[in-house]
């Protein structure tokens, strides 16, 4: 099975602010569906309780959490990270995403085989999550959009597929 995390970074690491997503930029959230859609995507309770209508449809949604009498809507609970990819991995999923928070990042980063990245182009003001630091050492663009800017925000971005060396 495939683990891929799955970001938007902002040119400081910034992914948050207040709970909710640094910036919000459309074809960065249509890209995120696409490639999420039909697969189990993997998050800590913060990230889960900041989606607007809870459980993400059209995937299996895995909440780590060490609140084993937790109860999330539309979602299973594991303890851990291991043991999340474990009940994907057990349940025949070819690809497997981390959606966040930080600190799942961050546990996550050194399992990961993909990195799907869109990469803003701008400083997050007031920002109070970050992505961890991404070593050109261990991971290398294998495919990198053209440069966009975003309708709604005028904010430059692009897509980014990294692979470990």
């Amino acid at each position: 099975m495939k683990t891929t995390i799955i970001a938007a970074i902002a040119a400081d690491y910034a992914i948050g602010r207040a709970g909710d997503l640094a910036f919000h930029i459309s074809a960065d959230l249509r890209r995120f569906k696409s490639l999420t859609s039909g697969h189990t995507v993997i998050m800590g309770r913060k990230t889960f309780a900041s989606l607007p209508k809870g459980a993400l449809p059209n995937r299996r949604n895995i909440i780590l959490t060490h609140d084993t009498s937790a109860n999330f809507p539309g979602a299973e609970t594991a303890t851990s990270l291991e043991s999340a990819l474990a009940m994907a991995r057990d349940a025949g999923e070819t690809e497997a995403f981390i959606i966040g928070g930080a600190q799942v990042y961050a546990q996550a980063l050194p399992l990961a085989d993909c990195l799907q990245i869109t990469v803003i182009q701008a400083v997050a003001p007031g920002a109070d999550a970050f992505f961890p630091e991404i070593s050109p050492i261990r991971w290398q663009t294998v495919e990198e959009s053209p440069l966009f800017t975003d309708e709604k925000t005028g904010i430059p971005y692009r897509f980014q597929t990294l692979l470990p060396r």
